[in-house]
């Protein structure tokens, strides 16, 4: 008898375990890569550019209904420049794909992984080219979508090309340091 409540404990206590467990795995959700977006915005002295980037995969992490977590993998081959047309659209997406800038050959993928939430601020391991940062920003969730605007310093994920932090006399040659990110995520 004294066993069989032994054994009976074990299996309440298994048991609500593997509810906690299920209960987890069923607030990951998938993002639907079809329609989060990505648009950035990189600025210089004499202007701006802009356009997009895709997410590959990701997943949100839910408890009661507030983000609690996730991780993202960006897809750095579909850097697309949306305010140029023809051959002077090719030739940026080309040096944005080099090793100038993000490397995408032997760098395709981004990534950033949540490590903490209070409130609307994120807190997470951006690594970009290689190189991984700590990186914190605010992201709004409202109904099943996540949304945010976010500087990224890419001197700091050793992208210096036309950076007047390491190269003197650029004059209007000279890139800003941040570039912007709009980043909607739809799960």
């Amino acid at each position: 008898m004294k066993t069989t409540k032994i054994k009976s404990g074990i299996l309440a206590v298994l048991a609500v375990l593997t509810l906690s467990f299920s209960a987890d795995a069923a607030n990951k959700k998938p993002i639907n890569t079809e329609k989060s977006t990505i648009a950035w915005v990189g600025k210089k002295v004499t202007g701006q550019h802009n356009g997009t980037i895709n997410f590959k995969s990701g997943s949100v992490d839910l408890k009661a209904g507030k983000l609690v977590g996730g991780s993202f993998v960006v897809d750095m081959t579909t850097i697309t420049v949306k305010d140029l047309e023809g051959d002077y659209k090719g030739k940026l997406e080309g040096h944005l794909n080099s090793d100038d800038f993000f490397g995408v050959t032997k760098h395709p993928e981004a990534t950033f992984v949540i490590t903490s939430v209070e409130g609307n601020s994120v807190k997470g391991d951006l690594t970009i080219k290689g190189h991984t940062e700590k990186k914190a920003f605010t992201l709004t969730k409202k109904g099943n979508t996540i949304s945010g605007d976010i500087k990224i310093d890419r001197t700091k994920f050793d992208i210096r090309y036309g950076s007047k932090s390491f190269f003197d006399n650029l004059k209007d040659k000279a890139i800003d340091d941040e570039f912007e990110l709009s980043v909607n995520i739809v799960f």
